[in-house]
């Protein structure tokens, strides 16, 4: 989808404004769950769910906006993709996404879908508007595996976000964080890094 001839879109609005949602859905959630760790005390359990439910919502509308057989292609890394990256060194013209932009995308997928799934079942210790406690619902050693897990793909969730925003940051990237803002690329920045048979604007 073109603006002009000097534009391309990458993003729709309704995309950007939902990308900065879910952001301030996941940053709102690391802030909650590890500054208290740092013994930074505050009222942090109500503001940590509700965000998990916001993020909740989010990703379910993400998942089902992503069902269509050519956004899965895009999204998701495929054999080809590695052996043209490694054929290519590096040096790999792809479709809307780029490999390493795949990879994000795709470990931030699997680290918020556990840390969502476990929330949840952590969400069962304590009283909500929807439910009252039940801190026996499991065994102490299935509630072990449920914070181990927690913990873990909450410690990837912090990596992955670190080199997402680093990386947004680096100058030859800044094309890509104009897009979340503004939506687009300029013909040549488009020429340059992708390929318009694996991207059809």
């Amino acid at each position: 989808m073109e603006d002009n001839k000097d534009q391309i879109v990458r993003h729709s609005l309704f995309s950007r404004i939902f990308h900065w949602l879910m952001a301030g859905c996941i940053l709102t959630l690391l802030a909650t769950g590890l500054l208290p760790v740092f013994d930074i005390k505050f009222e942090w359990v109500e503001p940590h769910w509700i965000a998990g439910l916001l993020l909740t919502v989010a990703v379910v509308i993400h998942i089902i906006r992503s069902l269509s057989p050519k956004k899965l292609k895009s999204l998701w890394v495929t054999p080809t993709d590695v052996s043209e990256y490694i054929k290519g060194r590096g040096k790999v013209r792809g479709g809307k996404y780029s490999l390493e932009q795949k990879l994000m995308h795709n470990g931030i997928t699997v680290f918020s879908l556990v840390s969502l799934i476990t929330g949840w079942m952590m969400l069962l210790k304590i009283d909500t508007p929807f439910w009252e406690r039940n801190p026996f619902i499991f065994e102490a050693e299935t509630w072990g595996i449920i914070y181990v897990l927690h913990g873990l793909s909450t410690l990837l969730f912090v990596s992955s976000v670190m080199m997402h925003i680093y990386f947004s940051l680096r100058p030859e990237k800044a094309m890509y964080l104009r897009s979340m803002f503004k939506g687009w690329l300029t013909r040549e920045e488009f020429n340059e890094n992708h390929d318009p048979d694996r991207w059809d604007i």
